[in-house]
């Protein structure tokens, strides 16, 4: 297998909810909620929108659709400076993300903090000074 991720997918509870709140994050998609699923273009990978019921269904008619309590997962947004991650962080809020825990120096060395959206899905929005990007914003490791 090569190592790559392609495809992140989200199983939501409202498509045109959560379709919106990662518009108003800048996200792009060329597909609407109308056509069951959404994709939104990021650097290197997809993230994808589908309903929570049908992707619970895809893996298995038998698999229980529930989303409660830490999931065990987080995804994060890397940014350039200290200052991006608060202004991500009010963004995620005013688009009507919920602030979990507000950026702060971290045992790491970093900055960062957590947001969660419509669904629960926690996004960590950090910044390190040992961290690089590429040309096209994606981080180097």
């Amino acid at each position: 297998m090569e190592p790559r991720i392609s495809i992140i997918t989200l199983g939501v509870s409202n498509l045109k909810t959560s379709f919106d709140f990662y518009t108003k994050l800048g996200l792009e998609s060329a597909k609407t909620p109308e056509e069951g699923i959404v994709f939104f273009k990021t650097r290197g990978t997809c993230l994808a929108l589908y309903p929570l019921e049908a992707l619970a269904d895809d893996v298995s008619p038998d698999f229980a659709a529930k989303r409660e309590g830490f999931s065990g997962i987080t995804l994060a947004h890397n940014t350039r400076s200290k200052d991006e991650v608060d202004e991500v962080l009010r963004v995620a809020v005013e688009a009507g993300g919920k602030l979990e825990k507000p950026a702060q120096d971290v045992f790491w060395g970093g900055y960062s903090g957590y947001f969660s959206d419509p669904d629960g899905y926690l996004w960590e929005v950090a910044y390190g000074d040992c961290w690089e990007f590429n040309e096209d914003g994606s981080l180097v490791i």
